[in-house]
């Protein structure tokens, strides 16, 4: 952690919601005069488009059916914790863009499925933000948890949150159910071992529950909508957290334990509002008092 150049880290799975969170910091910076560096987990992968399909290949053909982009040794972990760390000791550091799709192509100049070069982070920056896989993770190689002062968590009931990849994948990505199904499949073992773990380590954890039939997410013509849910919030530490204040202010929401509020699904983005912005007030003015 880093008193003078704080760190923001949002982590989930592949079509956990992820991006949507981003979306509600964005709004929050924009408001409140914050100037925020982002980077994606994306950019932290360790293969471009071609040589992942390679390496995949490779892996297979030697008897391992889990390699995936949830995997460590899939990304360059080392490189996230280092930009970490050094933006929390100097405020610089680094990043590039995978480039997902034509639209993305024609943004930043390079073919669908590659990565843009290297480039440092803007000067007068007030905080850091990242969204992707793994930005709370801690293992026997590196500790990006230590070094972020806000962790959040994405985490939908399982079926709900292959239901959102499925349609994502298929959608935006041209992609069949069953290749999406089989990229599921591989990617459970790291889904266990290298993206459920973190949620011990985030703050705050905002898992989305379906109140409609997801019994099979592989035939669901739609994805539950946000009417059609709840979320749980969970604090790690509720010590300082205002609960009679958030259920006021948020309505049809009660306490489930004495770490968790229950939502309506369709007031995620106010009760991120409410219980982010003041934290993110504090993390910038502790900064600038430093």
């Amino acid at each position: 952690m880093s008193k003078k150049h704080p760190i923001i880290s949002v982590t989930g799975s592949s079509g956990a919601g992820t991006s949507t969170v981003k979306g509600t910091f964005d709004q929050i910076f924009r408001r409140e005069g914050i100037n925020a560096v982002s980077i994606e987990g994306d950019a932290f992968h360790r293969y471009d488009r071609a040589a992942m399909k390679a390496e995949l290949t490779k892996r297979t053909e030697a008897g391992d059916d889990t390699f995936s982009h949830f995997s460590y040794d899939a990304n360059e972990l080392e490189k996230l914790e280092d930009v970490f760390r050094t933006y929390g000791e100097t405020g610089g550091g680094e990043t590039r863009h995978y480039v997902h799709d034509d639209e993305e192509a024609e943004k930043f100049g390079v073919a669908p499925g590659n990565f843009t070069e290297w480039g440092s982070f803007a000067d007068g920056s007030d905080l850091l933000f990242y969204e992707g896989l793994h930005g709370a993770v801690k293992n026997d190689d590196v500790d990006l948890a230590k070094f972020a002062d806000l962790k959040i968590g994405v985490v939908p009931v399982i079926n709900l949150e292959w239901i959102q990849k499925i349609h994502r994948d298929k959608a935006q990505r041209g992609y069949t159910t069953e290749a999406v199904t089989d990229t599921i499949l591989r990617r459970m073992h790291a889904y266990v071992h290298c993206i459920c773990p973190q949620f011990i380590e985030t703050d705050v954890n905002f898992q989305r529950v379906p109140v409609v039939d997801t019994s099979d997410p592989f035939i669901a013509r739609w994805i539950p909508t946000a009417d059609e849910s709840l979320v749980v919030i969970r604090f790690k530490d509720p010590r300082g957290i205002d609960f009679p204040y958030l259920t006021s202010m948020i309505g049809g929401s009660w306490m489930s334990r004495a770490n968790s509020i229950v939502i309506p699904g369709g007031k995620m983005d106010l009760a991120m509002q409410l219980i982010f912005t003041p934290m993110v007030h504090r993390l910038v003015s502790e900064s600038k008092r430093v």
